[in-house]
């Protein structure tokens, strides 16, 4: 395994991997396709685009044309893939460009690493697809999917294709399932980057509904190793679970931030989305058993070196918000 192709490495998760993989694999080649749609920031690989090991193209996952090319060109062994649409609020309102960047666009990738018999493809996906959990119980690799949105149901879609792939054409194939991320270069539309954004600007802390839901969060350092650990030691045809053992309410994330910026009593309850799932919790035993993985951070350093990288890096997020225009009551919590 030398020549990835990862697709939405331009991303939050994608671009961090990126960076991971390089400074932790220097003899692989990584061509990075990434649409630049408005969550993908091509300056998130600003410190790398000199590196003769890295090679970015602008383009979609769903152009076979484009794929093929760069799969001939730069003899590409094996296809990691991030791209995709990944905002619950946005697939309430438009679920189908959903349905067009996370399933046709993952068939289209699956379809071209069978036909050039590529060595691996791993799929990227969330704690979404097993739905909500009750107060008690985690989320292992057995849970049966039960997606609550378009966009956690276009996510199980992909992610059953993927088995599909396996199961009929026996390609070695993966699928991992990360809790809630954060850490350097998040969108700020995301839980932890919008409170820090609006904390800042004198604005109100919005919290859906009761504020209780829970997440378990994972510093996306922590997944990126998880993955590549996948990549090197993940046997074919297995889905691994990836979870920080983070749980924290919506509540205890708001008021980390709002203290830490001193706005306590801007934190305003507001009307809850529709399908808001109240609980996820992931079981990473398999991962940490089979492939020896152990998280880095703790949350409570982790989430203050995220508070200080956001403060620190105002030039990075703040042109993103005017680009988006995104509504800023609008987050994935």
């Amino acid at each position: 395994m030398k020549n990835l192709l990862v697709t939405g490495g331009a991303g939050f998760i994608g671009a961090n991997f990126v960076h991971y993989m390089l400074d932790n694999h220097p003899d692989y080649k990584i061509v990075n396709l990434d649409l630049l749609t408005y969550a993908g920031n091509i300056h998130n690989l600003d410190d790398i685009k000199d590196n003769p090991n890295h090679i970015f193209v602008h383009g979609n996952i769903g152009n076979r044309e484009l794929v093929e090319y760069l799969v001939d060109t730069y003899h590409i062994d094996t296809i990691v893939n991030f791209a995709g649409e990944s905002h619950v609020d946005r697939s309430i309102v438009n679920p189908g460009i959903f349905i067009d960047s996370n399933i046709k666009g993952v068939l289209n990738l699956l379809d071209i690493t069978k036909r050039k018999g590529l060595e691996k493809y791993l799929q990227v996906s969330t704690d979404e697809v097993y739905g909500s959990l009750g107060p008690d119980g985690y989320f292992t690799e057995e849970t049966p999917l039960a997606p609550n949105s378009p966009y956690s149901a276009s996510k199980a879609s992909a992610d059953l294709l993927v088995r599909s792939y396996y199961e009929t054409y026996g390609m070695n194939v993966n699928i991992t399932r990360c809790s809630n991320n954060y850490g350097p270069y998040q969108f700020p539309e995301k839980l932890i980057p919008l409170m820090i954004q609006h904390g800042l600007d004198g604005l109100e802390l919005p919290v859906y509904g009761d504020g209780k839901n829970i997440r378990d969060w994972l510093h996306v350092y922590d997944h990126c190793q998880a993955i590549d650990l996948v990549l090197q030691k993940g046997k074919p045809g297995e889905i691994y679970n990836i979870g920080g053992h983070n749980e924290r309410s919506n509540n205890q994330i708001v008021e980390i931030i709002a203290k830490r910026l001193h706005c306590e009593d801007r934190i305003k309850y507001v009307t809850d989305r529709l399908g808001n799932d109240k609980r996820y919790a992931m079981d990473p035993t398999k991962i940490e058993t089979e492939l020896g993985w152990k998280p880095k951070y703790t949350f409570d350093t982790g989430i203050g070196e995220t508070i200080d990288w956001y403060l620190d890096h105002e030039d990075w997020w703040r042109p993103l918000i005017e680009k988006a225009k995104f509504d800023r009551f609008n987050y994935q919590g």
